[in-house]
């Protein structure tokens, strides 16, 4: 089974190696896919590497991945392209996202930075994608990332987003949390925000918890259960966009499967909502 058979209306779960052991002693599937960073996984051996590939049979695979670094200075890693495609290849993986920031300059500097919201940006970052889709040999998604920051700012964030996709003729992975959380910090209308996006471009979605550091400072963490407001957020992209494959991330502070599974059935029940009047779009079926 690959992603290409699920349903838009499928539901799936960030792999971290603390759910691994829980997830495989479930009885019954707990969700639709897994996603997982390749980095964390493409030169697992052992054990770990044995179970790993377990779960690849019982779930289809995606990959988000937190290294590519799309807009930073240092040249892309090609050797590391080069690997990433045998990855994606040996374990039929269909979907590849990366965040639209960067996380190298000289070195990896461990952290997600905010690319200047500018046109030179614009072209740059798409030259590196259609690049890394050349290599990769198939289309890439990229997602809306968090930001606390937006140095040598010309763009809006929304006409930055929106010009990256167009000018690398790439796919988005719409994160909802992102959109909540700076929504807040940077003040702006998160559903004005939404219905700006290209639906036609969404492959997949992400919905996440958060930090609320003050009212009007939210720490991006996937590190706590999602909050209302992000759970409307989803229920308003659904409506924009259509039913979509949708993932829950959770990064640390890992509960129970239960609890996890319990918010796994609330994403179905919206997708349910809007299974019978969605509006299918381009990417509705990877």
């Amino acid at each position: 089974m690959s992603l290409q058979a699920l349903e838009p209306s499928s539901a799936g779960l960030g792999l971290r190696r603390a759910l691994l052991g829980p997830l495989l002693d479930q009885a019954d599937a707990v969700c639709d896919f897994l996603e997982v960073a390749p980095e964390n996984w493409i030169d697992l051996g052992g054990r770990t590497g044995r179970r790993f590939a377990e779960a690849c049979e019982r779930y289809p695979l995606i990959c988000h991945g937190l290294s590519l670094s799309i807009g930073g200075p240092d040249a892309l890693d090609e050797t590391f392209l080069h690997k990433l495609r045998r990855f994606l290849d040996k374990f039929d993986v269909p979907i590849y996202s990366e965040h639209l920031s960067y996380c190298t300059d000289g070195g990896h500097l461990y952290d997600l930075m905010p690319i200047p919201f500018t046109d030179e940006a614009v072209q740059y970052v798409a030259g590196r994608v259609r690049r890394v889709q050349e290599i990769l040999g198939r289309r890439i998604a990229l997602e809306n990332v968090s930001y606390y920051a937006a140095p040598h700012q010309e763009l809006r964030e929304i006409d930055f987003v929106r010009a990256v996709l167009e000018e690398s003729d790439c796919d988005l992975l719409l994160d909802v949390n992102n959109i909540y959380v700076n929504s807040v910090n940077h003040r702006y209308d998160a559903i004005e925000y939404l219905h700006a996006l290209p639906a036609e471009r969404v492959r997949y979605i992400h919905v996440a918890g958060h930090y609320r550091e003050a009212e009007d400072l939210i720490v991006d963490t996937h590190g706590a259960a999602v909050v209302d407001p992000v759970w409307a957020l989803l229920d308003a992209a659904y409506a924009h966009v259509g039913v979509q494959p949708t993932l829950l991330e959770r990064d640390f502070n890992i509960p129970a499967m239960e609890e996890l599974a319990r918010e796994i059935a609330v994403i179905r029940g919206y997708q349910r909502q809007h299974a019978s009047s969605a509006t299918p779009t381009r990417h509705a079926v990877a």
